[in-house]
């Protein structure tokens, strides 16, 4: 289960597009070991799912955006594998924002170095040491985000409807779409048809997989914090360019009550 500490990150943590006027502080060796310490801690959507991180500075990929390092995700090549990268991913994200480490999911980065104990290089997070806090989101609702209507389907959930959909995604697009049934969530990689933001056509699928996994992070963060007691089970995608692919079922219970 997802550490529920993890949870006030939600409403602090940003997308940094570029690493601007945000101090001149660096991240420490220190705390370059505590990140590889710390990731071996969160959880997996898939815990059999074997994976890795390497911290590597920034030249030694294609992102430039003004990032001291890059975090490079590996992972074994199973089903729900990239789901599952940004589950774990996500996770890494929301720990950094809690030590005013900003993150970018970069999408599109490269590396040279596609393999890591015997792993395949997945995506990368850009990171930078931020000294001024101001820089985080300080008011998240005010963000650019898909309106509630577009994505949840159903009766609203409080905590849960209006929290979710400030996911992050790999290369924003907000591949996500839920229909809430009874005590049923049901959860969907959904591709707009005609829209890709930035990713080639060829990459579409790849790329809001990984957006899938982060969603759920943030869905069982919300569904935890709000004591909301609850059973997935995840549904094979194929990687298929279908407009509405089933992913996750969630079976909602009751609340857990207070002592």
């Amino acid at each position: 289960m997802i550490d529920c500490k993890l949870y006030p990150a939600i409403y602090k943590r940003k997308s940094f597009h570029l690493f601007r006027n945000i101090g001149n502080e660096t991240i420490s060796s220190d705390e370059l070991r505590e990140i590889e310490d710390a990731y071996q801690h969160f959880s997996g959507l898939c815990p059999k799912i074997r994976t890795a991180i390497r911290i590597v500075p920034a030249e030694e990929t294609t992102c430039r955006r003004g990032e001291e390092y890059c975090i490079l995700l590996y992972s074994e090549k199973k089903e729900h594998y990239l789901q599952n990268i940004g589950y774990i991913g996500e996770q890494l994200d929301l720990y950094l924002t809690q030590k005013n480490i900003g993150t970018l999911w970069f999408g599109i980065g490269k590396t040279e170095e596609s393999q890591y104990e015997n792993l395949d290089f997945v995506i990368m997070l850009a990171i930078a040491k931020v000294t001024d806090e101001t820089k985080f989101r300080r008011d998240m609702f005010k963000s650019k985000r898909k309106p509630i209507g577009e994505i949840w389907f159903g009766e609203y959930i409080d905590g849960i409807t209006e929290i979710v959909r400030f996911a992050p995604s790999a290369c924003n697009t907000q591949p996500w779409m839920i229909e809430h049934i009874d005590h049923t969530l049901k959860i969907y990689r959904y591709k707009k048809p005609g829209k890709r933001g930035i990713m080639p056509a060829d990459q579409v699928s790849f790329y809001n997989q990984i957006d899938m996994g982060i969603f759920l992070c943030f869905l069982e963060l919300c569904l935890q914090h709000e004591k909301i007691l609850y059973h997935v089970e995840l549904k094979y995608d194929a990687g298929l360019d279908d407009e509405k692919t089933l992913f996750a079922v969630y079976q909602l219970q009751d609340k857990v009550k207070e002592s």
